[in-house]
């Protein structure tokens, strides 16, 4: 009961702090504020959750997660200024909406697997009104200010339930060797339309690629731009201790350098 105090004393202060940010005596800029403006600022800040979740720093992680909730009270604050909702009813739809989806947990329901939770999940929340009967429904139905590979794979999955889907991975690895020979095909026609749409293609097989290997392709390609960030930060350490710098070395010396950034990279592995 003590820590539950202390959350809501935290909380109703967080909320006292910016409703004197939005009043009249507060910020100026907090004020002129529009919704869609805190919706970039949300972005962004749960980008900032994941890398800090990434870093494995839980002083990193602590501190973003205030800032996005920090937004969060913010949005619910000017919803309450125009009258439609507050944060209290943020949190009481939340937690109506959980317990509903979670029927073998706060209910009667039986579940045998984790693939049958989320079939249950899907059954409700389409009986709330909230899925799609069509599949062109069920695309448009994804954020589309979702990065491009979290939002492609959301995609091929919601195909994949359809039975639109390779069989064996082996296909799927024809599939991305066929979009490579056509991206090299467009590559020498010289049209940068036709290179970007089978750029496109390729990436699209890759992400498909790596749902149907069970792999984040977002999360995937986020831990090799860290590596190359690395191995880079290497190249230039090891050149300022000799007094160059990146811009002054030849590739091949760069070269030698990224090699070993790799072998040191292994064997802390």
């Amino acid at each position: 009961m003590k820590a539950a105090s202390g959350v809501e004393n935290n909380l109703v202060r967080l909320l006292d702090l910016v409703c004197k940010l939005r009043s009249p005596g507060g910020c100026r800029w907090d004020r002129d504020q529009t919704k869609e403006d805190i919706a970039r600022y949300l972005l962004e800040e749960a980008c900032e959750v994941i890398d800090a979740i990434e870093n494995g720093s839980a002083a990193g992680l602590r501190e973003e997660l205030g800032d996005l909730l920090f937004h969060i009270v913010f949005l619910s604050r000017m919803a309450e200024e125009r009258g439609e909702f507050d944060f209290a009813g943020v949190m009481a739809g939340i937690e109506e909406k959980m317990i509903r989806r979670h029927p073998h947990v706060f209910g009667d329901r039986q579940v045998g697997s984790v693939a049958e939770i989320r079939e249950n999940w899907d059954s409700i929340k389409k009986n709330e009104g909230k899925g799609a009967s069509t599949y062109r429904e069920r695309f448009q139905g994804i954020t589309r200010t979702l990065p491009a590979l979290v939002r492609a794979q959301k995609i091929t999955k919601e195909a994949a339930k359809a039975g639109f889907d390779w069989g064996r991975t082996e296909d799927v690895l024809k599939k991305v060797d066929e979009e490579l020979e056509e991206l090299k095909a467009a590559m020498k026609t010289r049209r940068s339309d036709l290179v970007r749409e089978e750029m496109g293609d390729l990436l699209f097989s890759l992400v498909n690629l790596c749902r149907f290997l069970e792999v984040d392709a977002e999360a995937s390609l986020r831990g090799a731009m860290n590596k190359f960030v690395r191995r880079f930060s290497h190249i230039e350490e090891s050149l300022l201790k000799e007094g160059k710098r990146p811009d002054d070395a030849t590739l091949s010396e760069m070269d030698i350098l990224w090699e070993k950034a790799k072998f040191l990279q292994l064997k802390k592995d």
